[in-house]
């Protein structure tokens, strides 16, 4: 069966609560978000760690993002912090620069990934980063 996060066009699993651009009603689902297509999805989950996490919490390492993003009430965080910072090539402590990119992509490939056990997406994790206002080089 397609993960939950992959059907709903919300690899990220995010939950309810923003109103997020492209969301839709759903109402089989309470708890976490629907998106109208995946790359309204991962624009969410862009916006999210960027402006969120990574401007206003001035969280910069993965570890930092990893807890926030995925606490241990209802995750493996540290699995999940050990398995983003393996796919990023970059130690859990190690500072990286969400603006660059290349690091976002990669960060958001990596949790779509842990959050889904899969990552169907190739053009639109660049769409959904172009559509969070990223300039892509």
């Amino acid at each position: 069966m397609t993960p939950r996060g992959i059907r709903a066009n919300n690899p990220g699993n995010l939950r309810l609560g923003q109103p997020w651009l492209g969301l839709v009603k759903n109402p089989e689902e309470k708890e976490f978000c629907t998106f109208e297509s995946a790359a309204f999805g991962i624009r969410a989950l862009c916006r999210l760690l960027l402006h969120t996490y990574y401007h206003r919490y001035q969280l910069k390492t993965v570890r930092d993002i990893i807890d926030r993003y995925a606490p241990d009430t209802e995750n493996d965080t540290s699995a999940y912090v050990y398995h983003v910072a393996e796919r990023l090539d970059v130690g859990i402590n190690q500072i990286i620069d969400l603006t660059d990119p290349k690091v976002m992509q990669e960060l958001i490939a990596a949790i779509i990934l842990h959050e889904n056990g899969i990552n169907p997406y190739t053009h639109e994790i660049r769409d959904g980063m172009l559509l969070a206002g990223m300039r892509m080089e």
